[in-house]
């Protein structure tokens, strides 16, 4: 770890032999680190296209855009590129069987619920909605232009395909259809969140 390589190895001498999920907190932690490194890449890039454009932004806007970009970048790290810190030490594997994927809906789940532990089925379900709740939420502030439910949807559906096909491609986790029904769930609850949010404004803008 570049970042909070000090910070993790505090914690793991604290609490590596007492936390039995601590696999998960270097998971996080180490998504987290290569997120600040590759944002920083954003930031560079971005304030060149800010310096270059004519057309004024608001601060509100473009806070939005750095959030929906640290959002991206921090899921991204946390599902599809999780083995390895540099996109070159990536490896691609073109011939794994199609029968890996899970093609049945709710199979997986359902058994999962039925297990004798369900932290398994939480995790998953709950992780994979709540995961894409930013998606939903964000996505009309960044493109605010004729931003429906259905196109907001159809976004964060083909976001969460193409997390699964890297996963498979690059064998860094399930490829499940559960995964994209729960991520939609996800999206759809966070552009419910945005329309809240834009309601309560417009009735504070009324009164006041």
């Amino acid at each position: 770890m570049i970042f909070l390589g000090p910070i993790y190895n505090q914690l793991s001498q604290l609490y590596a032999t007492k936390i039995n999920h601590f696999a998960l907190i270097k998971l996080i932690m180490l998504a987290l680190d290569k997120t600040l490194f590759y944002f920083l890449f954003f930031m560079v890039m971005r304030l060149i296209w800010l310096m270059t454009i004519k057309s004024r932004r608001t601060v509100k806007s473009e806070a939005a855009v750095w959030l929906f970009a640290f959002y991206l970048i921090l899921v991204l790290m946390l599902t599809t590129f999780r083995n390895t810190y540099f996109p070159w030490n990536l490896t691609l594997n073109l011939h794994r069987p199609l029968n890996e994927i899970n093609f049945v809906f709710l199979r997986e789940t359902w058994k999962m619920y039925h297990a004798q532990s369900r932290l398994d089925f939480f995790y998953n379900s709950l992780g994979n909605i709540l995961c894409f709740v930013p998606f939903g939420f964000l996505s009309p502030f960044v493109f605010p232009k004729k931003q429906t439910f259905w196109r907001v949807l159809l976004a964060g559906i083909i976001f969460s395909v193409f997390i699964e096909g890297m996963q498979f491609l690059l064998e860094t986790g399930v490829t499940d259809i559960d995964d994209v029904f729960f991520n939609s769930c996800g999206t759809a609850v966070g552009y419910f969140g945005y329309l809240l949010v834009m309601l309560i404004r417009r009735k504070s803008r009324k009164t006041n």
